[in-house]
């Protein structure tokens, strides 16, 4: 939509109406959207109550017309209007303009309310008073006049409204007669009840206002209501049989009003898994509204405990991918609910959103001694390959802390227990559990600089591919790839790697996927900063700053980290040397406070380069601590994302103090690992060393 609307030529006037009903999903749609309405020559109406204080009504340079309630001389024009300028009518119209007092439609209802009553005579605005005004009473409340005129409705036309207020602000025939209403709308059109807005062999209708339906809802028997909501559920299902996912919350929400709470719950979750894959904002809705059905069950049921623990899992492994953060998992509340049921796989499937929240706030150590738990409670457990996909929190949380040989162990673990089926022990929207074994026991591997690494991380790629190419994992695998595969010197940024990296952007994008998009674009900034010409840097960098500001906003703090390193070398490349210099040490210094391991080499790296470049005295002696504080990092045995870049950086150094022989011992010896390893970055690196 953001897309189509920077395209259009045409002005354009988008209207949204009542917004102080508006719905999250659709709230951060239309907020992301008006980013883009300052751009064109388009103009967005937004109308909403005083109350509402959500994103939409903190633009920034919007223009705010705030509606006061009419004035004195306001309200006496639109009553003059409403009755007509006839003697008879006079009194009666300042009686209705001091009870309206300034609100326009309470003025417009008692009018009609009046004229249905017979105390008014003729039209709207030709009225006559059959009545002396001190012997008219007119209703003391908005709420109270609309009720009034509901009651003197037809039988017919009132059972009409009241069917329609439960189906909702908007309806078509089809529902009403569903719930066995013979259909009545003429005289609630003519009455200004219901408006028709759709035209054609199945017209539709929406209530005048509001609080036209309001009324007519809560002047039900609750009872009445709960059976119509109950058959309206049940119709929706039937009815629209092939949209029944897309379906599933409105059927919730029919359930619930009826006081159905287990047929609320489960639809509320199949609500939630549908749009797991889809909208994972949307998703996290129907999985709140289902742990409000759960904790609505009373005490006594034996299901209660299972039924709170199921959506509270699906919001506590959702909250890195929505967007959020460690305080917003609820994981405290799930682990004493799980502890008390005894249900240690879903406590270890929940811990996959906790130890991923962890690690992207750079909190390591934390998400490493948590991962430890959550890998034990998988391997004890019968039932792990249930969850076992969510292992993949853990085998990154052990990465990223430096414990690459238990990562590589676990990762190896989840191959062999999901066997060769790409698809065994699948959940919705977290993908293939094969692929994602594959590509993290990859990962784990290149830490390690072990043989066959780049064929796990290529297959994990290629079967997420194949089992759901649309999906958002997919997205992920191939960001983090070149994320730490370009920046760890193990990449190339060739064709493949632009090719891949915009299809990450894309299916991010088609998905609504924000923070996969994040990633995304951190990939594919790093990918394309590598290829960039002279003229091109500032473009590649720029950009590159830009997916690093929304990464920040989106607290994927330790990818954020990772595409700064990059930007600090490009700042250097492009002569602000102190500028690079400063960024760099405040990087270093931040992951080595954390205990961050995975970029920890290419930061120094980054620091290193920068000092040279420079290149005074001080540099270098800085330079040189800087090497030896990476070096005496205790690393497990063969962690070569430290070993070849110290190579590499003791080269460098012995070049800029004139120690040729050195220099070219550490060249060679760089060279030959580099070869080795097959890390194609340093290969290209070492090769250009003179």
């Amino acid at each position: 939509m953001n897309a189509a609307s920077l395209a259009r030529e045409a002005p354009a006037v988008y209207v949204v109406e009542d917004a102080h009903w508006i719905d999250q999903v659709s709230e951060s749609m239309l907020t992301d959207f008006l980013t883009v309405v300052a751009q064109t020559s388009s103009l967005m109406l937004l109308t909403y109550r005083t109350e509402y204080e959500g994103a939409l009504a903190r633009v920034h340079g919007a223009q705010t017309v705030a509606l006061a309630p009419l004035r004195d001389s306001e309200t006496v024009a639109l009553i003059t209007e409403l009755l007509g300028p006839h003697p008879s009518v006079r009194g009666l119209g300042q009686t209705v303009a001091e009870r309206a007092a300034g609100n326009p439609l309470f003025a417009e209802e008692m009018a009609r309310e009046l004229a249905e009553r017979g105390v008014l005579q003729g039209e709207r605005g030709a009225y006559l008073s059959t009545a002396h005004n001190a012997e008219v009473s007119v209703p003391a409340t908005l709420q109270a006049t609309i009720a009034a005129r509901i009651d003197r409705l037809d039988p017919k036309a009132k059972r009409t409204l009241s069917a329609a207020a439960v189906i909702g602000s908007r309806f078509d025939l089809d529902l009403l007669t569903v719930l066995d209403v013979e259909p009545v709308v003429d005289d609630l059109v003519a009455g200004q009840f219901i408006d028709q807005v759709k035209f054609t062999r199945q017209p539709e209708y929406v209530f005048h206002h509001p609080l036209i339906r309001a009324v007519a809802y809560e002047a039900q028997l609750k009872s009445d209501r709960a059976e119509m909501h109950r058959r309206l559920a049940s119709a929706i299902e039937v009815r629209d049989h092939h949209s029944v996912g897309e379906n599933a919350a409105l059927i919730a929400e029919h359930y619930e009003a009826a006081g159905d709470l287990r047929s609320a719950y489960g639809w509320h979750m199949r609500a939630g898994g549908w749009w797991a894959n889809r909208d994972i904002r949307a998703a996290r809705i129907s999985w709140k509204r289902a742990c409000r059905v759960a904790d609505a069950l009373p005490a006594t049921d034996p299901d209660r405990t299972a039924m709170r623990i199921a959506p509270r899992t699906g919001l506590c492994t959702s909250t890195w991918h929505a967007g959020l953060g460690v305080a917003d998992t609820g994981f405290d509340e799930l682990r004493e609910l799980c502890c008390s049921a005894g249900d240690d796989m879903s406590l270890a499937v929940a811990m996959y959103g906790q130890v991923d929240g962890l690690s992207f706030e750079h909190r390591h150590r934390e998400a490493s001694e948590l991962a430890s738990e959550q890998i034990r409670l998988f391997e004890e457990s019968p039932n792990a390959l249930r969850g076992v996909v969510f292992i993949a929190s853990a085998v990154l949380a052990k990465m990223l802390g430096g414990e690459a040989a238990e990562a590589y162990r676990v990762a190896q673990w989840a191959v062999d227990l999901v066997g060769g089926d790409p698809m065994r022990g699948s959940r919705t929207g977290v993908g293939s559990p094969l692929a994602v074994s594959l590509f993290w026991r990859g990962l784990a591997g290149c830490s390690l600089g072990r043989a066959g690494w780049r064929d796990d991380v290529r297959r994990g790629i290629e079967m997420q591919r194949s089992v759901d190419p649309s999906a958002g994992v997919l997205s992920t695998l191939i960001s983090v790839a070149y994320i730490v595969g370009i920046l760890n010197g193990a990449l190339l940024a060739d064709d493949r790697a632009v090719r891949e990296t915009a299809e990450a952007v894309r299916i991010a994008e088609e998905g609504g996927d924000d923070v996969g998009l994040e990633f995304a674009l951190g990939a594919q900034g790093l990918v394309l900063s590598r290829r960039a010409t002279v003229a091109q840097r500032d473009v590649a960098l720029e950009s590159l700053r830009r997916a690093r500001d929304a990464q920040v906003r989106q607290r994927g703090l330790a990818q954020a980290t990772m595409v700064d390193v990059r930007i600090v070398e490009l700042t250097a490349e492009g002569g602000d040397v102190q500028g690079a210099i400063e960024s760099a040490r405040r990087i270093v210094d931040q992951l080595f406070e954390s205990g961050e391991m995975l970029s920890r080499g290419a930061a120094t790296v980054a620091l290193v380069e920068s000092l040279l470049r420079r290149g005074s005295d001080t540099d270098l002696q800085e330079a040189a601590a800087a090497i030896e504080r990476l070096a005496a990092v205790p690393t497990d045995p063969g962690f070569v994302l430290n070993e070849i870049p110290l190579l590499r950086l003791r080269a460098l150094l012995a070049h800029a103090h004139g120690d040729d022989a050195s220099y070219r011992d550490y060249r060679d010896r760089y060279r030959a690992m580099a070869t080795e390893l097959g890390f194609e970055g340093h290969m290209k690196w070492a090769e250009a060393m003179p």
